[in-house]
């Protein structure tokens, strides 16, 4: 399929992604195709203010608008203030872009953003919709109606206009470059916290926006008990700005030994978490951002994913994991408090989460080029 006449002569193109950090990197495969597609237009990427940090560490993109768009807010918190659309919508349109592609996850409708863009007097705009979108969209894609991950569903979309699909595999990996300055902070760190390369490096990242998608803070407790006796591992204990007192009570829990081999890391530069993301020899999750982290840099990773989505939709992409959970009748809820048991989550023993950290960390890791060098520097500590 050839390129959409209409595309092919795109300078600026406004990508648009506004929900969070791990829907950001499943959409940089397509990103990617786009920027193949139209290597000489620029690529500006409009998201969350989340979502954008991944922005900034993509390549193929030339530039990242912030916005917190009020049809993506959950939990209600974003107060009212027509006057922030309005500063968006002139926004865009004084950036003059030739064209939108609108990106949204199933059960997301593009609609919002669509008339946003059509607002702000852009020419074309694409996006996947069932429901009737008048002139909002000029081209209106349906996906196919099987399951599909998200990864696939965003190169459908740019399929649409006749963006092809990557001949080489490679071109299907999440995108994210992690800038050298933050590799040797994140080393720093390691060395003067004492981790070696002779023991394994286990990044535990236990929070998550959603309660329904996170596993239950005292069985952390007992996974990373286990991971310091079962298999002798160094475990940095990650966590963003505002989940420090998470962090704190999940360390001042551990047994004596455990604590001694846990490294906490709580609200990190971006740049810096994904550099030790990327040192690491196995994360363990949930169904949140840094496990599509874990999947960008190629780190494997032990998933406690919650049943409240389909995890052939949204499991890690393209790297060596293991997705846990117990089926559960109400799975594929949606929720973002769980209004049962939360079975699916309880119900995975800190033994099962050990056993699937073992598998993995028996299997030889994909190691970028760019870390050998680093390697050799931590395991020489």
């Amino acid at each position: 399929m050839l390129l959409d006449e209409r595309w092919r002569e795109v300078q600026r193109l406004l990508i648009v992604r506004l929900d969070n950090l791990g829907d950001v990197l499943v959409t940089t495969p397509a990103i990617h195709a786009v920027k193949q597609a139209l290597p000489r237009a620029e690529l500006t990427l409009l998201a969350s203010p989340v979502g954008s940090q991944v922005g900034r560490l993509n390549p193929d993109l030339s530039d990242v608008l912030v916005y917190r768009a009020p049809w993506m807010d959950p939990w209600q918190e974003l107060p009212h203030d027509s006057a922030r659309e309005q500063e968006m919508i002139a926004a865009l349109r004084a950036a003059r872009f030739d064209a939108a592609i609108i990106f949204t996850s199933f059960r997301q409708s593009p609609l919002p953003a669509a008339y946003l863009c059509y607002l702000a007097d852009i020419p074309l705009r694409l996006g996947a919709t069932y429901d009737g979108a008048g002139s909002l969209l000029t081209t209106r894609h349906k996906h196919p109606e099987r399951m599909m991950h998200e990864v696939e569903r965003g190169l459908d979309l740019v399929g649409a206009i006749g963006v092809p699909a990557p001949s080489d595999p490679r071109g299907l990996d999440l995108v994210l470059s992690v800038p050298e300055g933050a590799r040797d902070r994140a080393i720093e760190l390691l060395v003067a916290r004492g981790a070696t390369q002779e023991r394994p490096l286990v990044a535990l990242h236990p929070g998550c926006s959603m309660p329904a998608r996170t596993y239950p803070w005292e069985k952390y407790v007992e996974v990373i008990d286990r991971l310091v006796d079962r298999l002798d591992a160094t475990v940095l204990l990650t966590g963003a700005a505002g989940e420090r007192d998470l962090l704190g009570r999940i360390h001042d829990c551990l047994e004596p030994r455990a604590r001694r081999a846990t490294i906490m890391f709580g609200g990190l530069t971006f740049a810096v978490f994904c550099a030790l993301i990327e040192l690491a020899d196995l994360v363990v999750t949930n169904n949140t951002g840094p496990m599509h982290l874990a999947a960008a840099l190629k780190t494997p990773v032990v998933s406690l994913f919650a049943l409240t989505n389909p995890p052939e939709q949204w499991g890690p992409w393209r790297v060596p994991h293991r997705q846990l959970y117990h089926d559960v009748a109400c799975r594929i809820c949606y929720s973002r408090i769980c209004p049962y048991g939360h079975e699916c989550l309880r119900l995975v023993t800190p033994d099962m989460v050990v056993d699937a950290a073992e598998e993995l960390l028996m299997k030889p890791k994909r190691v970028p080029a760019a870390m050998h060098g680093l390697q050799a520097i931590v395991g020489g500590l």
